[in-house]
């Protein structure tokens, strides 16, 4: 039986392998941003920060680039694995003379897996950003920042 598992993407062959580590990493790191952004903001809630609006607001700006960088590559990432997954796709077909559905249907499952993974990453990377950038803003303002 040939079913598909997420450890297929990590198996399969050293390009794959290669985006899906990748991915995860950018995962667990934008995920570690996201859990800072909600302590910090909590915190904020309870005590107002003090000091310079420009001083104050810079922990809340701290690393959402790298929010923006995961949401913005994360997708390139899991297309790159697509690409990778038909064009093994094709060689196997290449290889096997038969355009069996045997034949293709690993190298597709591989290729929408790697899809699926990168916005799985992404989504929740933009999202992040997006909703911690307005909270910083508007803490900039409220602390009396133009």
């Amino acid at each position: 039986m040939n079913s598909f598992s997420l450890w297929r993407l990590f198996t399969t062959d050293v390009v794959t392998a290669i985006a899906s580590i990748v991915l995860v990493v950018f995962s667990v790191m934008s995920w570690a941003v996201i859990v800072e952004k909600i302590r910090l903001f909590r915190a904020a809630h309870r005590k107002k920060p003090s000091g310079s609006p420009d001083e104050a607001i810079r922990p809340f700006d701290k690393n959402l680039w790298f929010l923006a960088m995961v949401a913005y590559v994360s997708p390139f990432i899991g297309l790159f694995g697509t690409v990778w997954g038909v064009m093994d796709s094709f060689a196997s077909i290449g290889a096997n003379q038969s355009v069996s559905i045997g034949v293709i249907a690993p190298g597709l499952a591989i290729a929408l897996g790697t899809t699926a993974l990168g916005l799985i990453v992404a989504i929740p990377a933009a999202i992040a950003y997006q909703v911690f950038s307005k909270r910083a803003d508007d803490l900039y303002t409220s602390l009396g920042g133009k």
